[in-house]
């Protein structure tokens, strides 16, 4: 158990499997100026808190603790901060990737990644949607520019990003195509989607034409075979950072445009979220629910690729 000075925190000090995460007992911090003390009541699990904990990623070697999604009540301020009060409830995406450090009972946060938690979320959907949201919403809104009446291309619909960004483009009044294996597609149909595709049977670059928007969230190949399904002018956006060079000197060809793109930690976007959430535009889908003790089975699941919606870590 936990003393007033201490917390648990779910550490991995080498790279691996999810056996290399462990429950420990570490210093609670204490905030800054312009920083909030967070006690995380859930905090969601992307693929890249997994592929962080196999290789390193931008975080290099451990010893680390992961987690950039939280929910939960503001324990202290810093000097300066303004905009909450010690018992208000926030939720919020840490600054990616060096904020990492939700997995815990509590985590430091800027002033300006976090913002009022919606009352018509639970904490376990809040922790669900922060990076998740920002990304689709970065994504789409901020660097697409999508507009109404458009025609957008989510792969990976049913995933965590895809799920959420198929409910923001039918929010903006797009027209909304999705990708998913068969046993998805009423899922996806139920969150709004025009048409859906199984990509297993279906060359997509063959079945899609005259798109505006393609949210890339696979890479590799998709994103240059997702060039030849745009109109002229389009967009597709990657949020996978990294890739062969080919990806930019097709789309030159081709009169498009390919942008690739990591998600930052926003107010504003927290804002515009909360707002589609109150709308009744957006709500994530949880794909399961574990104690913070059992983070390692968490990732367990993720590593399968195959869940639907967002893993969430819950902290007593």
């Amino acid at each position: 158990m936990s003393t007033v000075n201490t917390m648990r925190a779910i550490r991995q000090d080498v790279l691996g499997g999810p056996e290399v995460l462990r429950t420990v007992e570490v210093e609670r911090p204490a905030p800054r100026p312009n920083e909030v003390l967070v006690r995380v009541r859930a905090a969601g699990v992307n693929p890249t808190d997994w592929k962080h904990r196999a290789t390193g990623g931008f975080l290099g070697e451990p010893p680390f603790v992961l987690g950039w999604d939280l929910s939960g009540t503001v324990e202290a301020v810093g000097v300066g901060v303004a905009t909450f009060t010690p018992g208000d409830e926030v939720f919020g995406m840490l600054p990616y990737p060096w904020g990492h450090g939700s997995h815990a009972e509590y985590v430091i946060a800027p002033v300006r990644a976090l913002w009022h938690k919606p009352a018509a979320l639970t904490h376990v959907e809040a922790g669900a949607l922060p990076l998740v949201s920002l990304t689709a919403w970065q994504a789409l809104v901020e660097t697409a520019g999508l507009e109404a009446g458009q025609r957008v291309l989510v792969h990976a619909a049913a995933g965590g990003v895809g799920h959420v960004a198929v409910q923001i483009a039918k929010a903006r009044g797009a027209y909304v195509i999705g990708t998913a294996s068969a046993a998805k597609h009423d899922f996806l149909r139920g969150l709004g989607a025009d048409e859906v595709i199984d990509y297993r049977e279906t060359d997509v670059t063959e079945a899609v034409k005259d798109v505006d928007v393609v949210l890339d969230t696979l890479g590799g190949d998709t994103s240059t075979d997702s060039l030849r399904v745009l109109r002229p002018g389009g967009t597709v956006v990657s949020i996978l950072p990294v890739g062969s060079p080919e990806f930019f000197t097709e789309a030159e060809r081709l009169g498009v445009r390919a942008v690739r793109m990591l998600v930052d930690a926003d107010r504003a976007g927290m804002r515009a979220i909360a707002g589609l959430v109150e709308a009744g535009d957006l709500r994530p889908t949880i794909a399961g629910t574990f104690p913070l003790a059992d983070a390692a089975e968490a990732h367990r699941q993720g590593d399968t690729g195959r869940t639907t919606g967002k893993l969430v870590l819950v902290v007593d």
